[in-house]
């Protein structure tokens, strides 16, 4: 029998797999949005409509998947989710017009609804105290995910063609399901917590209405899930766009896309886990820990990319370099929200809580390819990139400032009505 120890890194293994080749499949669109405009003779703004219907779909379902994680067994849901995700990938495959392709493209949206149960089962191996590196190292998968789809796009795709891609990215999602359906164990929730430690076993704590209105008191919550809207717009922005902006307006080969970007996303793989190691640190000195790395990330990565996008053709050293520290820095906060979701909720609701927060956000990832491309459409991709990105980091940064002012007191509640469930039960 594995170690408590081994058990939460085979998890940890494969969540990271999971995570891994489902955004390698996700996010493989934009790195073959050229090949595929090509097939359906897409503009920009058709472009963007591929990415906002699957983002569409995801927000709807968000509230029912995270209402599913909390009632019934995780693993079994996310393995569910691993099958769909395959399914609907062979679909937009075989798809042979643009109506058909924008339609089975939406339908991938319905396992992208997977993650608020795959952290909040994480957040019952993992304690608070560690919380953050492991989500950052899983996170890590995000852009390692985004390289290898830029490796399938730019070297096999033109070999085989796009189609006979997304069959491999899908026979990979069908193969995973299997792995997490009799790999993965369910936890009780709130397992990992420190004050059932000396507890011989968990309480059972499940899903409730009262519980989820708990989530509306907290005023962090309002914040996060507000700076989610706005937060992700760079995010969108730059992995849909970035590489057709290199190609068409710096005048970069296949080559060059990828001697530049494979740097870029490795990078970013490891802001994801310098925040969450930053914000473990910090949180062990002060509650606001968390949120204060997430804010520096975000402020700083405005302020780089502004400097990258303005920077003249033919400087491009200094184009790498300020790209290069853009990179390592705007994955800061992604880990630490999470992190910070499941500071300031119940156990039995954090799949709930994380799910109206991605609900909120993707508001936001669905509206930001649509206005990227029709920006793009009237002036440039640079003007595009730059302008939507700026915006959307400079109100995440003001509403994490709000965020840190009030995290402490629920944080605290958190903490002591746990602390009254442990007493509870030592008495029974």
């Amino acid at each position: 029998m594995a170690s408590p120890r081994g058990l939460e890194l085979r998890v940890l293994f494969i969540f990271f797999l999971f995570v891994l080749l489902h955004q390698t499949d996700k996010l493989l669109i934009g790195p073959l949005k050229g090949p595929i405009s090509e097939t359906f003779g897409l503009s920009h703004f058709q472009f963007g409509l591929v990415v906002t219907g699957a983002l569409i779909v995801g927000t709807v379902l968000y509230p029912l998947w995270g209402y599913l994680y909390d009632r019934y067994t995780r693993p079994k849901l996310l393995a569910l989710a691993s099958f769909i995700w395959g399914s609907t990938t062979w679909l937009s495959a075989i798809a042979p017009t643009y109506p058909t392709f924008l339609a089975a493209r939406a339908t991938t949206g319905i396992d992208d609804s997977a993650y608020p149960g795959l952290y909040s089962l994480l957040s019952d191996y993992f304690g608070p105290e560690r919380r953050g590196k492991a989500y950052g190292l899983l996170q890590l998968a995000q852009p390692m995910g985004y390289l290898v789809g830029m490796v399938l796009a730019l070297t096999l795709a033109p070999q085989i063609g796009w189609r006979r891609v997304f069959f491999l990215t899908g026979f990979l999602g069908v193969l995973l399901a299997g792995v997490i359906w009799w790999g993965v164990k369910e936890r009780a929730r709130g397992e990992a917590e420190p004050e059932f430690e000396a507890l011989g076993e968990v309480p059972r704590f499940r899903f409730s209405w009262a519980a989820a209105r708990e989530i509306f008191r907290r005023k962090t919550m309002w914040f996060i899930m507000a700076q989610g809207f706005a937060g992700v717009f760079p995010w969108n922005v730059l992995t849909y766009f970035f590489f057709d902006y290199l190609a068409r307006e710096r005048g970069y080969d296949e080559q060059a896309i990828l001697v530049t970007m494979g740097p870029v996303v490795l990078l970013v793989a490891v802001g994801y886990f310098l925040g969450g190691y930053l914000g473990d640190v910090f949180f062990a000195r002060t509650r606001r820990g968390r949120l204060l790395v997430a804010m520096t990330g975000v402020l700083l990565g405005m302020v780089f990319l502004v400097l990258t996008m303005r920077t003249p053709l033919g400087q491009e050293t200094r184009f790498m370099v300020l790209l290069f520290l853009t990179a390592l820095v705007m994955p800061w906060a992604a880990p630490n929200v999470v992190a910070t979701i499941h500071d300031v909720t119940l156990p039995e609701v954090r799949s709930t809580a994380q799910s109206l927060e991605y609900f909120v956000e993707n508001f936001g990832a669905a509206t930001a390819p649509a206005l990227a491309g029709w920006i793009a459409d009237r002036t440039s991709m640079g003007t595009a990139i730059l302008s939507v990105s700026t915006l959307g980091w400079f109100i995440g940064g003001i509403l994490f400032l709000g965020a840190v002012l009030t995290v402490e007191q629920d944080v605290r509640f958190l903490r002591q009505t746990l602390a009254q469930r442990a007493q509870a039960a030592r008495r029974e």
